[in-house]
């Protein structure tokens, strides 16, 4: 802190006055790990050019903005995103994947980016096309030509099955239907499927290490360690990361041992498991608001029924993380319930045991992080992407707050605009 008072205090500019500068002023600052009751931020073009106690002399342009009452974060960071999936209660994941076009699916996933953004999800992990082939691929490039409106997006492409463990699947042996992810079968194809992703765009490699196809429909392990980590080796050496959808005690171990660098979901997490993924560095990201969801979309009514099983396992097996120090990711399953509603995921982390300040952080400093964009996004900091929302109230109090958004920025520039 000492350091950057000195620089603060004696910083000046002497930029051209075609320069475009925005000087924020909120209540309070949250850096991506701390909150901060003295800060400004000053942005110029697409980057935070300072931020700090005001201490410095502005430039002749500079637009100052008076955000009264707010409190300024680095956008936030969706970690478990689907965009070309749309709620299940309007239509089925069967027939999204089957009797919807990909004219459509794509039109709803620019749809759907934007909704994200303009929720102040700033960048997003999406981790499956479920069906659409590598069309995130595409959705990624017309994002950053600024065609149509979006997050910065981290993309999986196809995600990697074994052969008969995933679906569509009507249980109907006739049927050879196609499938919602790359199938493969040993070792050999995992390796070519880890490779092929990776030329058609995936910025990481998404494994489903169990999945629903043990005797009567129980999720089972699908892959061997052997298996993981040959998809793994070849992502690291392309400088990605493999991440595993994984549920049951033994996917999520293998998965771990395997090298990936997240467990999606981790139901059947136990403390045995959780203190591996502890002494590997694996962080979970536990997908709340999806698994609330089905049960809702199948009748449940929360907080009138009783509590099903598995929201009282879920806590459970969260709550262990916690206890036993794993890194937790911010990131909802969305796609399964509505895009730009992510901040569900949030309230449900607060409401399952963690502290809002710590799910501030889970959404932004963490995910970058975890992810490997901690350099570009996630906090705010000079010479990071000017990715900043302001939102009405203080979230690290009430984290509903972060639905009160007054500003998103993305790259310097205004989606919402005070």
């Amino acid at each position: 802190m000492a350091l950057l008072l000195s620089f603060l205090l004696s910083f000046t500019f002497s930029f051209a006055q075609t320069d475009s500068f925005y000087l924020l002023k909120p209540d309070r600052v949250f850096d991506g790990e701390q909150m901060h009751s003295d800060w400004i931020v000053l942005v110029k073009s697409n980057k935070i050019e300072a931020c700090g106690p005001m201490a410095f002399k502005l430039p002749a342009n500079t637009r100052v903005i008076n955000l009264a009452g707010t409190t300024l974060l680095p956008g936030l960071i969706e970690g478990h995103s689907h965009l070309f999936l749309h709620p299940y209660n309007e239509v089925n994941w069967n027939d999204q994947v089957l009797k919807e076009s990909r004219a459509e699916r794509t039109a709803r996933a620019v749809e759907h980016a934007r909704a994200t953004l303009l929720a102040g999800f700033t960048t997003v992990r999406d981790l499956g096309t479920e069906g659409a082939a590598y069309d995130d691929a595409g959705l990624k490039k017309a994002i950053e030509k600024k065609i149509v409106p979006g997050p910065h997006m981290i993309i999986a492409t196809k995600a990697i099955v074994a052969r008969g463990a995933y679906g569509p699947n009507y249980a109907n042996p006739d049927l050879d239907l196609p499938q919602g992810a790359a199938e493969v079968g040993n070792i050999e194809e995992m390796s070519n499927e880890a490779r092929n992703q990776i030329s058609k765009g995936a910025d990481l490699i998404k494994i489903y290490a169990d999945y629903r196809w043990g005797r009567d429909g129980q999720a089972a392990p699908t892959f061997s360690v052997e298996e993981i980590s040959a998809a793994t080796s070849i992502a690291n050496s392309s400088g990605r990361q493999t991440v595993a959808h994984a549920s049951t005690k033994e996917g999520m171990r293998r998965a771990i041992l395997g090298g990936v660098s997240t467990i999606e979901h981790g139901d059947d997490g136990d403390e045995e498991i959780f203190r591996l993924m502890k002494e590997k560095h694996v962080a979970l990201c536990p997908t709340l608001a999806a698994g609330e969801a089905i049960l809702q979309y199948a009748g449940w009514k929360k907080n009138i029924d009783p509590e099903p099983a598995r929201i009282t396992a879920k806590k459970k097996s969260f709550q262990s993380a916690l206890k036993n120090g794993v890194i937790i990711c911010m990131g909802g399953d969305v796609g399964v319930f509505p895009h730009g509603d992510n901040a569900r995921e949030m309230e449900l982390m607060v409401e399952y045991g963690m502290k809002p300040l710590d799910v501030l952080r889970s959404s932004t400093s963490v995910n970058a992080d975890v992810f490997g964009y901690g350099e570009k996004t996630g906090r705010i900091k000079k010479g990071l992407l000017a990715d900043i929302i302001a939102v009405k109230g203080d979230p690290s109090k009430a984290i509903s707050d972060v639905r009160n958004l007054i500003l998103v920025m993305k790259e310097g520039k205004f989606y919402v605009n005070p």
